[in-house]
Parts: structure tokens; sequence; C-alpha cells
């Protein structure tokens, strides 16, 4: 059962849809018109469980306009949700725009739970009475701050629900079908950059349908917004993030809390799409951020955007993966994809090229292998002797993928030196076919523990 939470700007709904949710998923702000794109999550109220939908606050707008646009995205969840929950603020009272919200959701003819937010305290119920005004049943007191009002809620979507249920009965057996089926868990997948290289467009793109706000301005992404997909025969979970800028250039607490919304969903992914302007590839924020996914050891692609706007393609290409590698040697190999968010050029390969990104990622190697291949990088470049005695490396094994970690036991290894790590690194690297993964070397003192 999908739920679509709708109404102006600044009644609560975002803290409506994180109540739900039971977790901080959305931003939250005083300032009116922090949420743009439509977001979902499962939720659950007592015993009824459900998919919610954040969705951005009417406020009455031109089409061409960037309200406009916000309220295009949020009569596309009204039409894509089996039950409303409309929220009026119940300390401001019925304004004109709840009253013209109001009326285009009562056109669409769906269950309504019409809910009196910011309603605390004794006087809840008085401070309600305004909302009857609408025409949409009667309204529930609530405060989704503090969760005053949860049971009446749940009572009176609990009814909604039954009125779904009677309105179409196949609904109840396709639920019940898709229950029982248990689909292989979806490659996370995260879109980063810089504001403006065009992510949210490029993530319209993919999925084939304007699911993400976009347009001209900059910094249009706030919340980092998920969205499944299935492509190649796998399933994906799409996020959209808002735009990395520089740390000394957040100074706005809204954008601070997107940043660190991005680098959570960062965090979370498993792969990572970074998205740079082919025009103006790899300037110092870009490589911050591919450094920021490279520490945190997801599998790495990077998408140059726009493509259809450069002239040289052949040159541009090649320029471009011969600057990666050098600007972060830590990941040499890291395979970048030219795409054009605008055309679609690239968004196959694109897609096709995460996929192989990630089954290296995931990829574990036999000890044997390992240990033939350490006899043989021994051999071609011998550990150095430090204080007059040299450090012995003998034995290595992989002690977990996803990102590839290797352990080598050796007999000094806080005096082995990085520069030898490194070659040992990408040493591997190249043995493996592991081309822009990160790979983790931890050193172990020991001996090899199959010696007899």
């Amino acid at each position: 059962m999908k739920v679509a939470i709708a109404g102006r700007a600044n009644v609560g709904k975002s803290t409506l849809f994180n109540r739900l949710a039971g977790k901080r998923l959305a931003i939250v702000d005083d300032t009116p018109g922090v949420t743009r794109d439509r977001r979902e999550a499962d939720a659950r109220l007592h015993d009824l469980t459900f998919t919610v939908t954040d969705t951005a606050g009417f406020e009455g707008a031109d089409i061409g306009t960037l309200e406009g646009r916000m309220w295009a995205q949020m009569s596309r969840a009204l039409d894509d949700a089996d039950i409303y929950l409309f929220v009026v603020d119940a300390r401001a009272g019925v304004t004109p725009l709840d009253e013209t919200l109001a009326a285009d959701v009562r056109r669409r003819g769906k269950p309504v739970v019409l809910i009196a937010n910011k309603a605390e305290g004794r006087g809840a119920s008085l401070m309600s009475l305004d909302a009857y005004s609408l025409g949409l049943g009667d309204p529930v007191a609530f405060s989704a701050e503090h969760g005053d009002g949860l049971s009446d809620l749940r009572d009176a979507l609990s009814d909604a629900f039954e009125t779904v249920k009677a309105q179409s009965p196949a609904v109840e057996t396709d639920e019940d079908e898709e229950a029982a089926f248990d689909p292989s868990r979806p490659i996370s997948l995260a879109f980063i950059g810089r504001p403006n290289v065009g992510k949210s467009t490029l993530l319209n793109r993919v999925i084939g349908e304007e699911r993400m706000l976009t347009g001209p301005e900059a910094g249009l992404t706030r919340d980092s917004i998920s969205v499944e997909f299935s492509s190649h025969n796998r399933k994906f979970k799409l996020v959209d993030t808002a735009g990395l800028r520089r740390r000394s250039k957040v100074t706005d607490t809204l954008e601070r809390a997107s940043t660190s919304d991005t680098i959570r969903s960062l965090k979370f992914a498993e792969a990572v799409v970074v998205v740079v302007d082919a025009m103006q590839p790899f300037d110092k924020q870009d490589v911050q951020i591919i450094d920021l996914a490279v520490r945190e050891g997801r599998a790495v692609v990077v998408a140059m955007n726009k493509w259809d706007l450069v002239e040289d393609t052949d040159t541009h290409i090649r320029i471009a993966r011969e600057e990666i590698t050098r600007l972060l040697p830590q990941a040499a190999g890291m395979r970048v994809v030219p795409v054009s968010a605008l055309s679609g050029r690239g968004i196959d390969k694109l897609l096709a090229t995460v996929l192989e990104t990630v089954e290296k990622w995931s990829a574990r190697i036999s000890t044997g292998r390992l240990n033939r291949w350490l006899e043989g990088a021994l051999e071609r470049h011998t550990p150095p002797a430090v204080g007059g005695r040299r450090i012995k490396i003998r034995y290595v094994t992989q002690a977990k993928a996803r990102p590839p970690t290797f352990v080598a036991f050796c007999s000094r290894p806080d005096d082995l030196p990085s520069a030898y790590q490194r070659y040992l690194v990408n040493s591997l690297r190249e043995k493996f076919d592991l081309p822009g993964i990160p790979i983790r070397l931890l050193l172990r003192k020991g001996d090899n523990p199959y010696s007899e």
C-alpha cells in the first residue's frame, strides 16, 4: 500500500515522514520548501505496514518556475499513491493554499486522512477544528514532532486501508504475491559529485522518467533520494544526492545537513558513480570527492557527463584517463565512462561498467594463488633492509572482499616502508585484474600458519 503525504510548505510533512519511517531520513528545517524531490521509505504504524512518500510543499506557482516543477513532482507522487495524508498546520489555521490543494486532492477520489499537525497539549482538539472546513473528513489532532496522536492516526489510516481494499480486491492478492517473492538484494548505487554537474538529470535518464527534480539552478537536490531500478538482469537501488561543495563554502545550516546526508549515503552504498563535468573535469573538488569514495572503500566509476559538448572525443577521454591515474594513484586504472544525460549516450555502458566493477570489488582470491603471486613479487623486488636487517614477508591471505582486503604476515610490520607497500598493492592490482578497485593491505607480525 502506498501512502503519500501532501500539504503546503512548512506544515511538518517531512517530520511526519521521519516519524512513520522510524528514523531521520528527510532533512527537516524551519525554512519553507526544504523538501524538493519526493522520497519513499518503508513505514510501520503499530500493526500497519506500508510505503510512505514525502513530497514537496505546495506553494502555488507557474509550471516554468522551480516551485512549479516541485508541484509537478508532488502531483506524480499523488498519482501513484493509494491513500493521502493531507497535513495542515493547526496553529496557523486553514489558508487559501490549503483550500486549493484540498480541492485537488478531493478531485482525485482517493481515501484521505486529514492531519492537523502541530496540535500539542490540552487544546489539541480545539486547534484542529478549523480543518473541518476543508471537507476532507474528521481531522486527526497530531504532533509529528512529539508523536502525540499516533493511535488516532493509526485508526484513521486503518479505515483508509479497508476502503482501498474494498474498492480494489485485486490489490490484496498482488501484495500477497509480492510478499511471498524474495528477490535478490539490489546493488546500492549512489550518484555523487559537485553541484550542477547533472547528477539528477543523469539518474532520470537511467531510469527513463522524470523522477528527480532538475533544472539550471545549482543545488536543487537536498535530500538523498533512492529509487529501485532493474537493468542487465540485476536490481539496483539508485541514490541521488546533493552536490558536495568545498567545506569552506558550506556555511548554511541546511546545506550542511544536505552534505552530511550525501556522505552518509556514500558510506552505505556499495558502488558510487562520481559525476564530473566533461568540460571542466577533475578540478580539486572532483578529485577530493573521488578520493573520499576510494577511502571509504566503495566500487567507484567516473561518469563524464555533458559528453555531447566535447569535440575531440578520442583525445579528451585519453587525457581524462591519464589524468585520473596521475591524480589518484591509489586507484590506478579507475574506469571513466563518457555519458550524456541530455541525449542518453553511454548510459547502457555506464551500468555495464558499474556491474563489472562491483564484480571485481567483490572478488575473492584463493590463498594458493596469492602466495604464488607473493613469491614472484618478492623475487622481482625484495623487501628493503631497515636498520641493517632485512624484512621478511612470509605469507599473505585475503581477509575479506568488498573492498578486497589482504593480510600479509611479516617479521617487522611497523618497519615496512610505505613505498614497498604501494608496490605490493599495485602488483596485486595488476596480477589479479583489479583496475581502480580500492585495495587494503594490512600487515601483521607472525609466522606462516601453514608452514607445517
